[in-house]
């Protein structure tokens, strides 16, 4: 699972990331499939199409340099590499940004579980995944399963902690 970086509470840089952000490769993909700013679910499940060597993630993004709040996303992961291609559209340096993943799927599995729910759900998007049953409603945040719980909770408690750093910073 990522962690949340380790911070210097005197300072709101991240001292440690991992894995970290590939902007350029982010920019470059984004470019490729044509993302779109607030569709992260359907720019990382084209990505994960067009590129080789890659999971598809969804989790949360926290930007530390807005209001903290968890933002439920999608993203890929290569290897040690984030390659986030809704990153064009975020506004962010890549050191704001801090992803918490919930579940990681391969690609080939990916294709199969999206076909599956256009053929059981035709008039519903098919993205976001949310994995096997039983769900659970976690607040109005989303739907999902004990690791998306896990993933929101962590995201949260790292977002209360850049609120209150902030604070005392002002």
């Amino acid at each position: 699972m990522i962690e949340a970086p380790t911070r210097d509470p005197a300072n709101l840089n991240p001292i440690i990331m991992n894995p970290l952000l590939d902007e350029t490769l982010s920019q470059e993909i984004a470019k490729q499939i044509k993302s779109k700013a607030k569709s992260p679910f359907d720019n990382a499940y084209r990505a994960a199409l067009a590129t080789e060597g890659v999971s598809y993630v969804q989790g949360f993004l926290v930007i530390a340099d807005k209001p903290y709040a968890p933002i439920e996303h999608a993203w890929l992961e290569m290897g040690d590499r984030i390659v986030d291609p809704t990153f064009p559209y975020l506004g962010s340096a890549p050191t704001q940004l801090h992803y918490f993943p919930a579940q990681r799927i391969k690609v080939k599995q990916l294709k199969a579980m999206v076909e599956e729910a256009k053929e059981d759900y035709p008039e519903d998007d098919p993205l976001p995944i949310y994995g096997a049953t039983p769900y659970a409603y976690y607040g109005d945040v989303m739907l999902g399963g004990k690791e998306y719980l896990e993933a929101h909770e962590n995201a949260a408690k790292f977002s209360t902690e850049l609120i209150r750093q902030s604070g005392e910073l002002n």
